[in-house]
This record gives structure tokens, sequence and C-alpha cells, in this order.
């Protein structure tokens, strides 16, 4: 399953999380990092809600660049 992620930079770093997953969160040195980090977390998430028997959450989110006017 895929989920919309957003990354942000920080003034010392990156950070992401998962809109459709709440408190599933990262941090990172570089874009790159952060994307493996929240991957992993994603990862982590999903698990323990299975090990809970808590459903998984469909991905909802829509992401789009809109321009401004």
């Amino acid at each position: 399953m895929r989920y919309a992620t957003i990354i942000e930079q920080t003034p010392t770093n990156y950070s992401a999380y998962v809109p459709d997953l709440p408190g599933c969160i990262a941090t990172g040195a570089t874009v790159e990092e952060v994307s493996a980090q929240i991957q992993a977390a994603i990862s982590f998430h999903l698990e323990g809600l299975q090990l809970e028997g808590l459903p998984i959450p469909a991905s909802t989110t829509i992401c789009e660049y809109i321009e401004a006017a």
C-alpha cells in the first residue's frame, strides 16, 4: 500500500509525516535519510496496528501542487 507523505525542511533537518497514519513521523539530516526513516516508520506503524488487531487505514490523502495566483 502507498501513503502520501509530507516532507518539510526545518532549520536543522527534515521531518516527515503521513496524514493517513496519525502519529507516524520521522526526521533525518537529508531528504534521502528522512525518506528512508519514514518508510521504516510506516512499516513499523502498520505492524503495530496489525498486532493490536486494529484496521489498516486506507490511503485517502490526495496531494497536488496548486499554482498561486
